[in-house]
């Protein structure tokens, strides 16, 4: 696998380092006011698909790649459920999770290894802290420690041990991209998404993740999102039935699946997508890698085009983290400029 040499930024030629699109390619997608002075611009790229597929709106660069992080959660999410793989609709959402944490959380996710058979010991990703303030508090109360369960992204680790368990496969070496686990989801990434995986490198977990472009990734979201029947539409179906799982009480994927009916997916570095009941989805990309602003351009973008209202997105403002203090005073906020 390789990316073109024009797909990124930097020089084109030998050595050129392969990335995800530059400056120039990218355009302004919010920005941060204080005191009726913008203080910071976020730039990046976005692209909108409707209920078709189609592309309907496209900012910046979308056709260059990026490395989507935890927003490629449902397409490894997906190869378990289609490895034979029985889970309940809660560990089902903790699969394709990236998870605060919460007791519930790390509940379920002990639930899946005990399905396995397996300790969280037997996970691969490192050792963290909660990401729930209020249950990483209480854990340093508690004198306790970092752990494998406590990570973000322990669900999906779980449930990929569990397919291994399952099917017959070594656990030991189930993040190795020889894997047959890992080469089951490069194969439902490239179906789903329709294009061939651009580069592979290794995710901050520790799991392989796969460049691609964010048309590619907005189709493969939308594809699950509009699916009737299968793993896919199971996959669906609980996310939308227990929008905690898949973030935490008061973050912004739970806020948009509970109160919109909107799939919502982060992933770090700045990487969002989102698909509504009509199968519309988008992808987002901001180029500085921060999240603070992903939730209101995916949502906006979505307004847009007229898969949910403008309404809806204004109703969820106060509830996604925008407001810019300046003491104990609400003196501006962070807005979408497209």
């Amino acid at each position: 696998m390789s990316v073109a040499a024009d797909a990124g930024a930097g020089p084109a030629g030998a050595g050129a380092t392969p990335g995800t699109a530059g400056i120039d390619e990218s355009v302004e997608l919010a920005v941060l006011e204080r005191s009726g002075f913008v203080e910071s611009r976020h730039i990046g790229s976005a692209v909108l698909l409707d209920a078709a597929g189609e592309v309907a709106v496209r900012l910046g660069s979308p056709k260059s790649p990026v490395y989507p992080r935890s927003c490629m959660k449902p397409f490894q999410a997906l190869t378990v459920l289609e490895a034979g793989v029985e889970l309940d609709p809660v560990q089902t959402v903790l699969a394709t999770a990236s998870h605060a944490a919460t007791a519930r959380h790390v509940e379920v996710v002990e639930s899946i290894l005990a399905k396995a058979g397996l300790g969280a010991e037997a996970l691969g990703c490192p050792a963290d802290w909660p990401g729930d303030s209020g249950a990483r508090d209480e854990l340093v109360r508690a004198h306790g420690h970092k752990q494998r369960v406590f990570m973000n992204c322990s669900g999906k680790h779980a449930a990929m041990l569990l397919a291994c368990v399952e099917n017959g496969w070594d656990t030991a070496s189930y993040l190795d991209p020889a894997h047959p686990l890992q080469q089951s989801i490069v194969a439902t990434v490239e179906r789903e998404t329709g294009e061939p995986i651009a580069l592979s490198g290794v995710d901050g977990c520790g799991a392989p993740v796969h460049a691609m472009s964010l048309v590619a990734l907005a189709r493969g979201i939308g594809r699950i999102r509009r699916a009737s029947e299968g793993p896919a539409k199971q996959l669906t179906e609980s996310i939308l039935a227990n929008g905690w799982a898949i973030d935490g009480p008061g973050r912004a994927n739970t806020v948009v699946i509970d109160r919109l009916g909107v799939v919502a997916k982060l992933g770090a570095e700045g990487v969002m997508v989102m698909a509504t009941p009509d199968g519309s989805s988008v992808a987002v990309k901001m180029l500085d890698g921060s999240l603070r602003a992903a939730s209101l351009v995916a949502l906006t973008l979505l307004a847009r085009h007229g898969a949910i209202t403008a309404q809806q997105v204004e109703s969820l403002v106060p509830d996604l983290d925008l407001a810019v203090y300046g003491g104990a005073d609400v003196v501006g906020s962070i807005r979408a400029t497209i």
